[in-house]
């Protein structure tokens, strides 16, 4: 069905953010990881917007997506490991 959440994940990796990068933005270190580079643009769309629900929504989408494609790589080598 429409909507391109079918499984096929052929768009590339999103590019890593630096450490500095990632400093600057004040991020968490739990929250420093693959998505990291994503979610600088979303939390701070979220601060320009005073955290309005119906804004950014394509920045939470991409972020969320993101999150969930490594979510999906951990439990696959789980699953190999096995």
């Amino acid at each position: 069905m429409g909507g391109g959440h079918d499984g096929h994940h052929d768009e590339a990796r999103p590019k890593q953010a630096s450490q500095a990068a990632m400093y600057d933005a004040k991020l968490d270190v739990a929250y420093r990881d693959q998505c990291a580079a994503l979610l600088i643009p979303l939390n701070k769309c979220r601060y320009e917007t005073m955290y309005a629900p119906w804004e950014c929504g394509h920045e939470r989408h991409t972020y969320e997506k993101c999150q969930y494609i490594e979510f999906q790589k951990r439990v696959a080598a789980l699953n190999q490991s096995k």
